[in-house]
C-alpha cells in the first residue's frame, strides 16, 4: 500500500472539494482547479478530509495510489495558498523588467525576450535582487513556466552567468590553464 496514497488530505477553510465519479472540483480563494482521474481511484470526501483509496488486485492501481493523492493535494493547496517558483539572474547586464503583465528578459541577446503569462500565471520582478517569481494555483504549469524561462538562458559552468533557480547550485569549471601568455616559446 502507497504510504503517500493512504494519508488524508485536509481541506483548510475557505475551500471547496467536489467530487463526481472520477472528476474533482476544488473552489478557492485563489481559483478553480478540475481534474479527471482514473477510475481505478475511490476518491471520497469525509468531514474535512479526502481520502483515496486503490483496488491493489487491478493492474496498476499502486502506481496511480500516491500520484492521484498528491495531485488533489496539490490542487487544494494552490486554490489556498498558491506555489510560487524564484529564479535569479546572473551576468553583467542581465536584467529582467515587468511591461504590464509581460516579463521582458535581458539576457544577453540582440533583442529582449518577451513572456506573457498564461492564465492563472503572475510574474513578479525584483529590480535589487535581480529575482523573478512566478505565482500562480497550478503547480504543474508554474514550474513548467519557471523551467522555459530558464531555459533561455541557462547558467553556464565557467562564469555562472544565466537564469537558475533560487538555491541552484552550479558545479563550476576551471578556466583554461594556458601555459603562457604570449611571449618567446
Amino acid at each position: 500500500m502507497s504510504r503517500i496514497g493512504r494519508l488524508p488530505v485536509t481541506i483548510p477553510a475557505g475551500v471547496q472539494v467536489d467530487i463526481k465519479g472520477s472528476e474533482v472540483t476544488v473552489k478557492g480563494p485563489r481559483g478553480e482547479m478540475k481534474r479527471l482521474f482514473s477510475p481505478l481511484m475511490d476518491i471520497k470526501k469525509e468531514d474535512n478530509q479526502v481520502n483515496v483509496t486503490a483496488d491493489y488486485n487491478m493492474e496498476n492501481a499502486h502506481a496511480l495510489h500516491g500520484t492521484t493523492r498528491a495531485l488533489i493535494n496539490n490542487m487544494v493547496t494552490g486554490v489556498s495558498t498558491g506555489f510560487t517558483v524564484v529564479l535569479e539572474i546572473n551576468g553583467v547586464g542581465y536584467r529582467a523588467e515587468m511591461d504590464g503583465p509581460k516579463l521582458m528578459m535581458y539576457v544577453g541577446y540582440s533583442h529582449p525576450v518577451v513572456f506573457e503569462p498564461p492564465a492563472g500565471i503572475s510574474y513578479e520582478v525584483e529590480l535589487k535582487t535581480r529575482q523573478v517569481k512566478i505565482i500562480g494555483a497550478d503547480r504543474e504549469l508554474v514550474g513548467q513556466i519557471a523551467a522555459d524561462i530558464r531555459k533561455i538562458r541557462p547558467p553556464e559552468p565557467y562564469l555562472g552567468k544565466g537564469i537558475k533557480y533560487l538555491g541552484e547550485t552550479i558545479r563550476r569549471k576551471a578556466g583554461k590553464a594556458g601555459k603562457g601568455k604570449g611571449g618567446k616559446k
